[in-house]
């Protein structure tokens, strides 16, 4: 089983840049796809980005794109999340997660993946 944890989470004004990393531990990183989630209180879990295996494939949502990049380390079992130019409605808790199967494509379906970090909060003030 693998374990995910996140970080780079915080404060930050309208505009700003932040990037989120998770690392992963406890099984072969490179072999499932993953993706970021958020959820905003009140609103359900909804898939941010995604990335295939080896980085080759991503996709990101209507909403970030242009702004937010996915991307992958797997020499450093590690995940990304560059975030530009944030607005306040990316305000939410930010969760990695990696697919329950070796997908070679990026998975957009929550119910694709069966491992999740703790999340890590993103706020964004006007």
């Amino acid at each position: 089983q693998v374990q995910l944890v996140e970080s780079g989470g915080g404060l930050v004004q309208a505009g700003g840049s932040l990037r989120l990393s998770c690392v992963a531990s406890g099984r072969t990183f490179s072999t499932y796809p993953t993706a970021w989630f958020r959820q905003a209180p009140g609103k359900e879990r909804e898939l941010v980005a995604a990335i295939s295996r080896w980085g080759a494939g991503t996709s990101h949502t209507d909403s970030v794109k242009g702004r937010f990049t996915i991307s992958r380390d797997n020499a450093k079992n590690t995940l990304y999340l560059q975030m530009n130019s944030l607005k306040p409605e990316d305000t939410a808790v930010y969760y990695c997660a990696a697919a329950n199967s070796a997908y070679s494509l990026p998975r957009v379906r929550p119910s694709d993946y069966n491992t999740w970090g703790q999340g890590t909060q993103v706020t964004v003030s006007s």
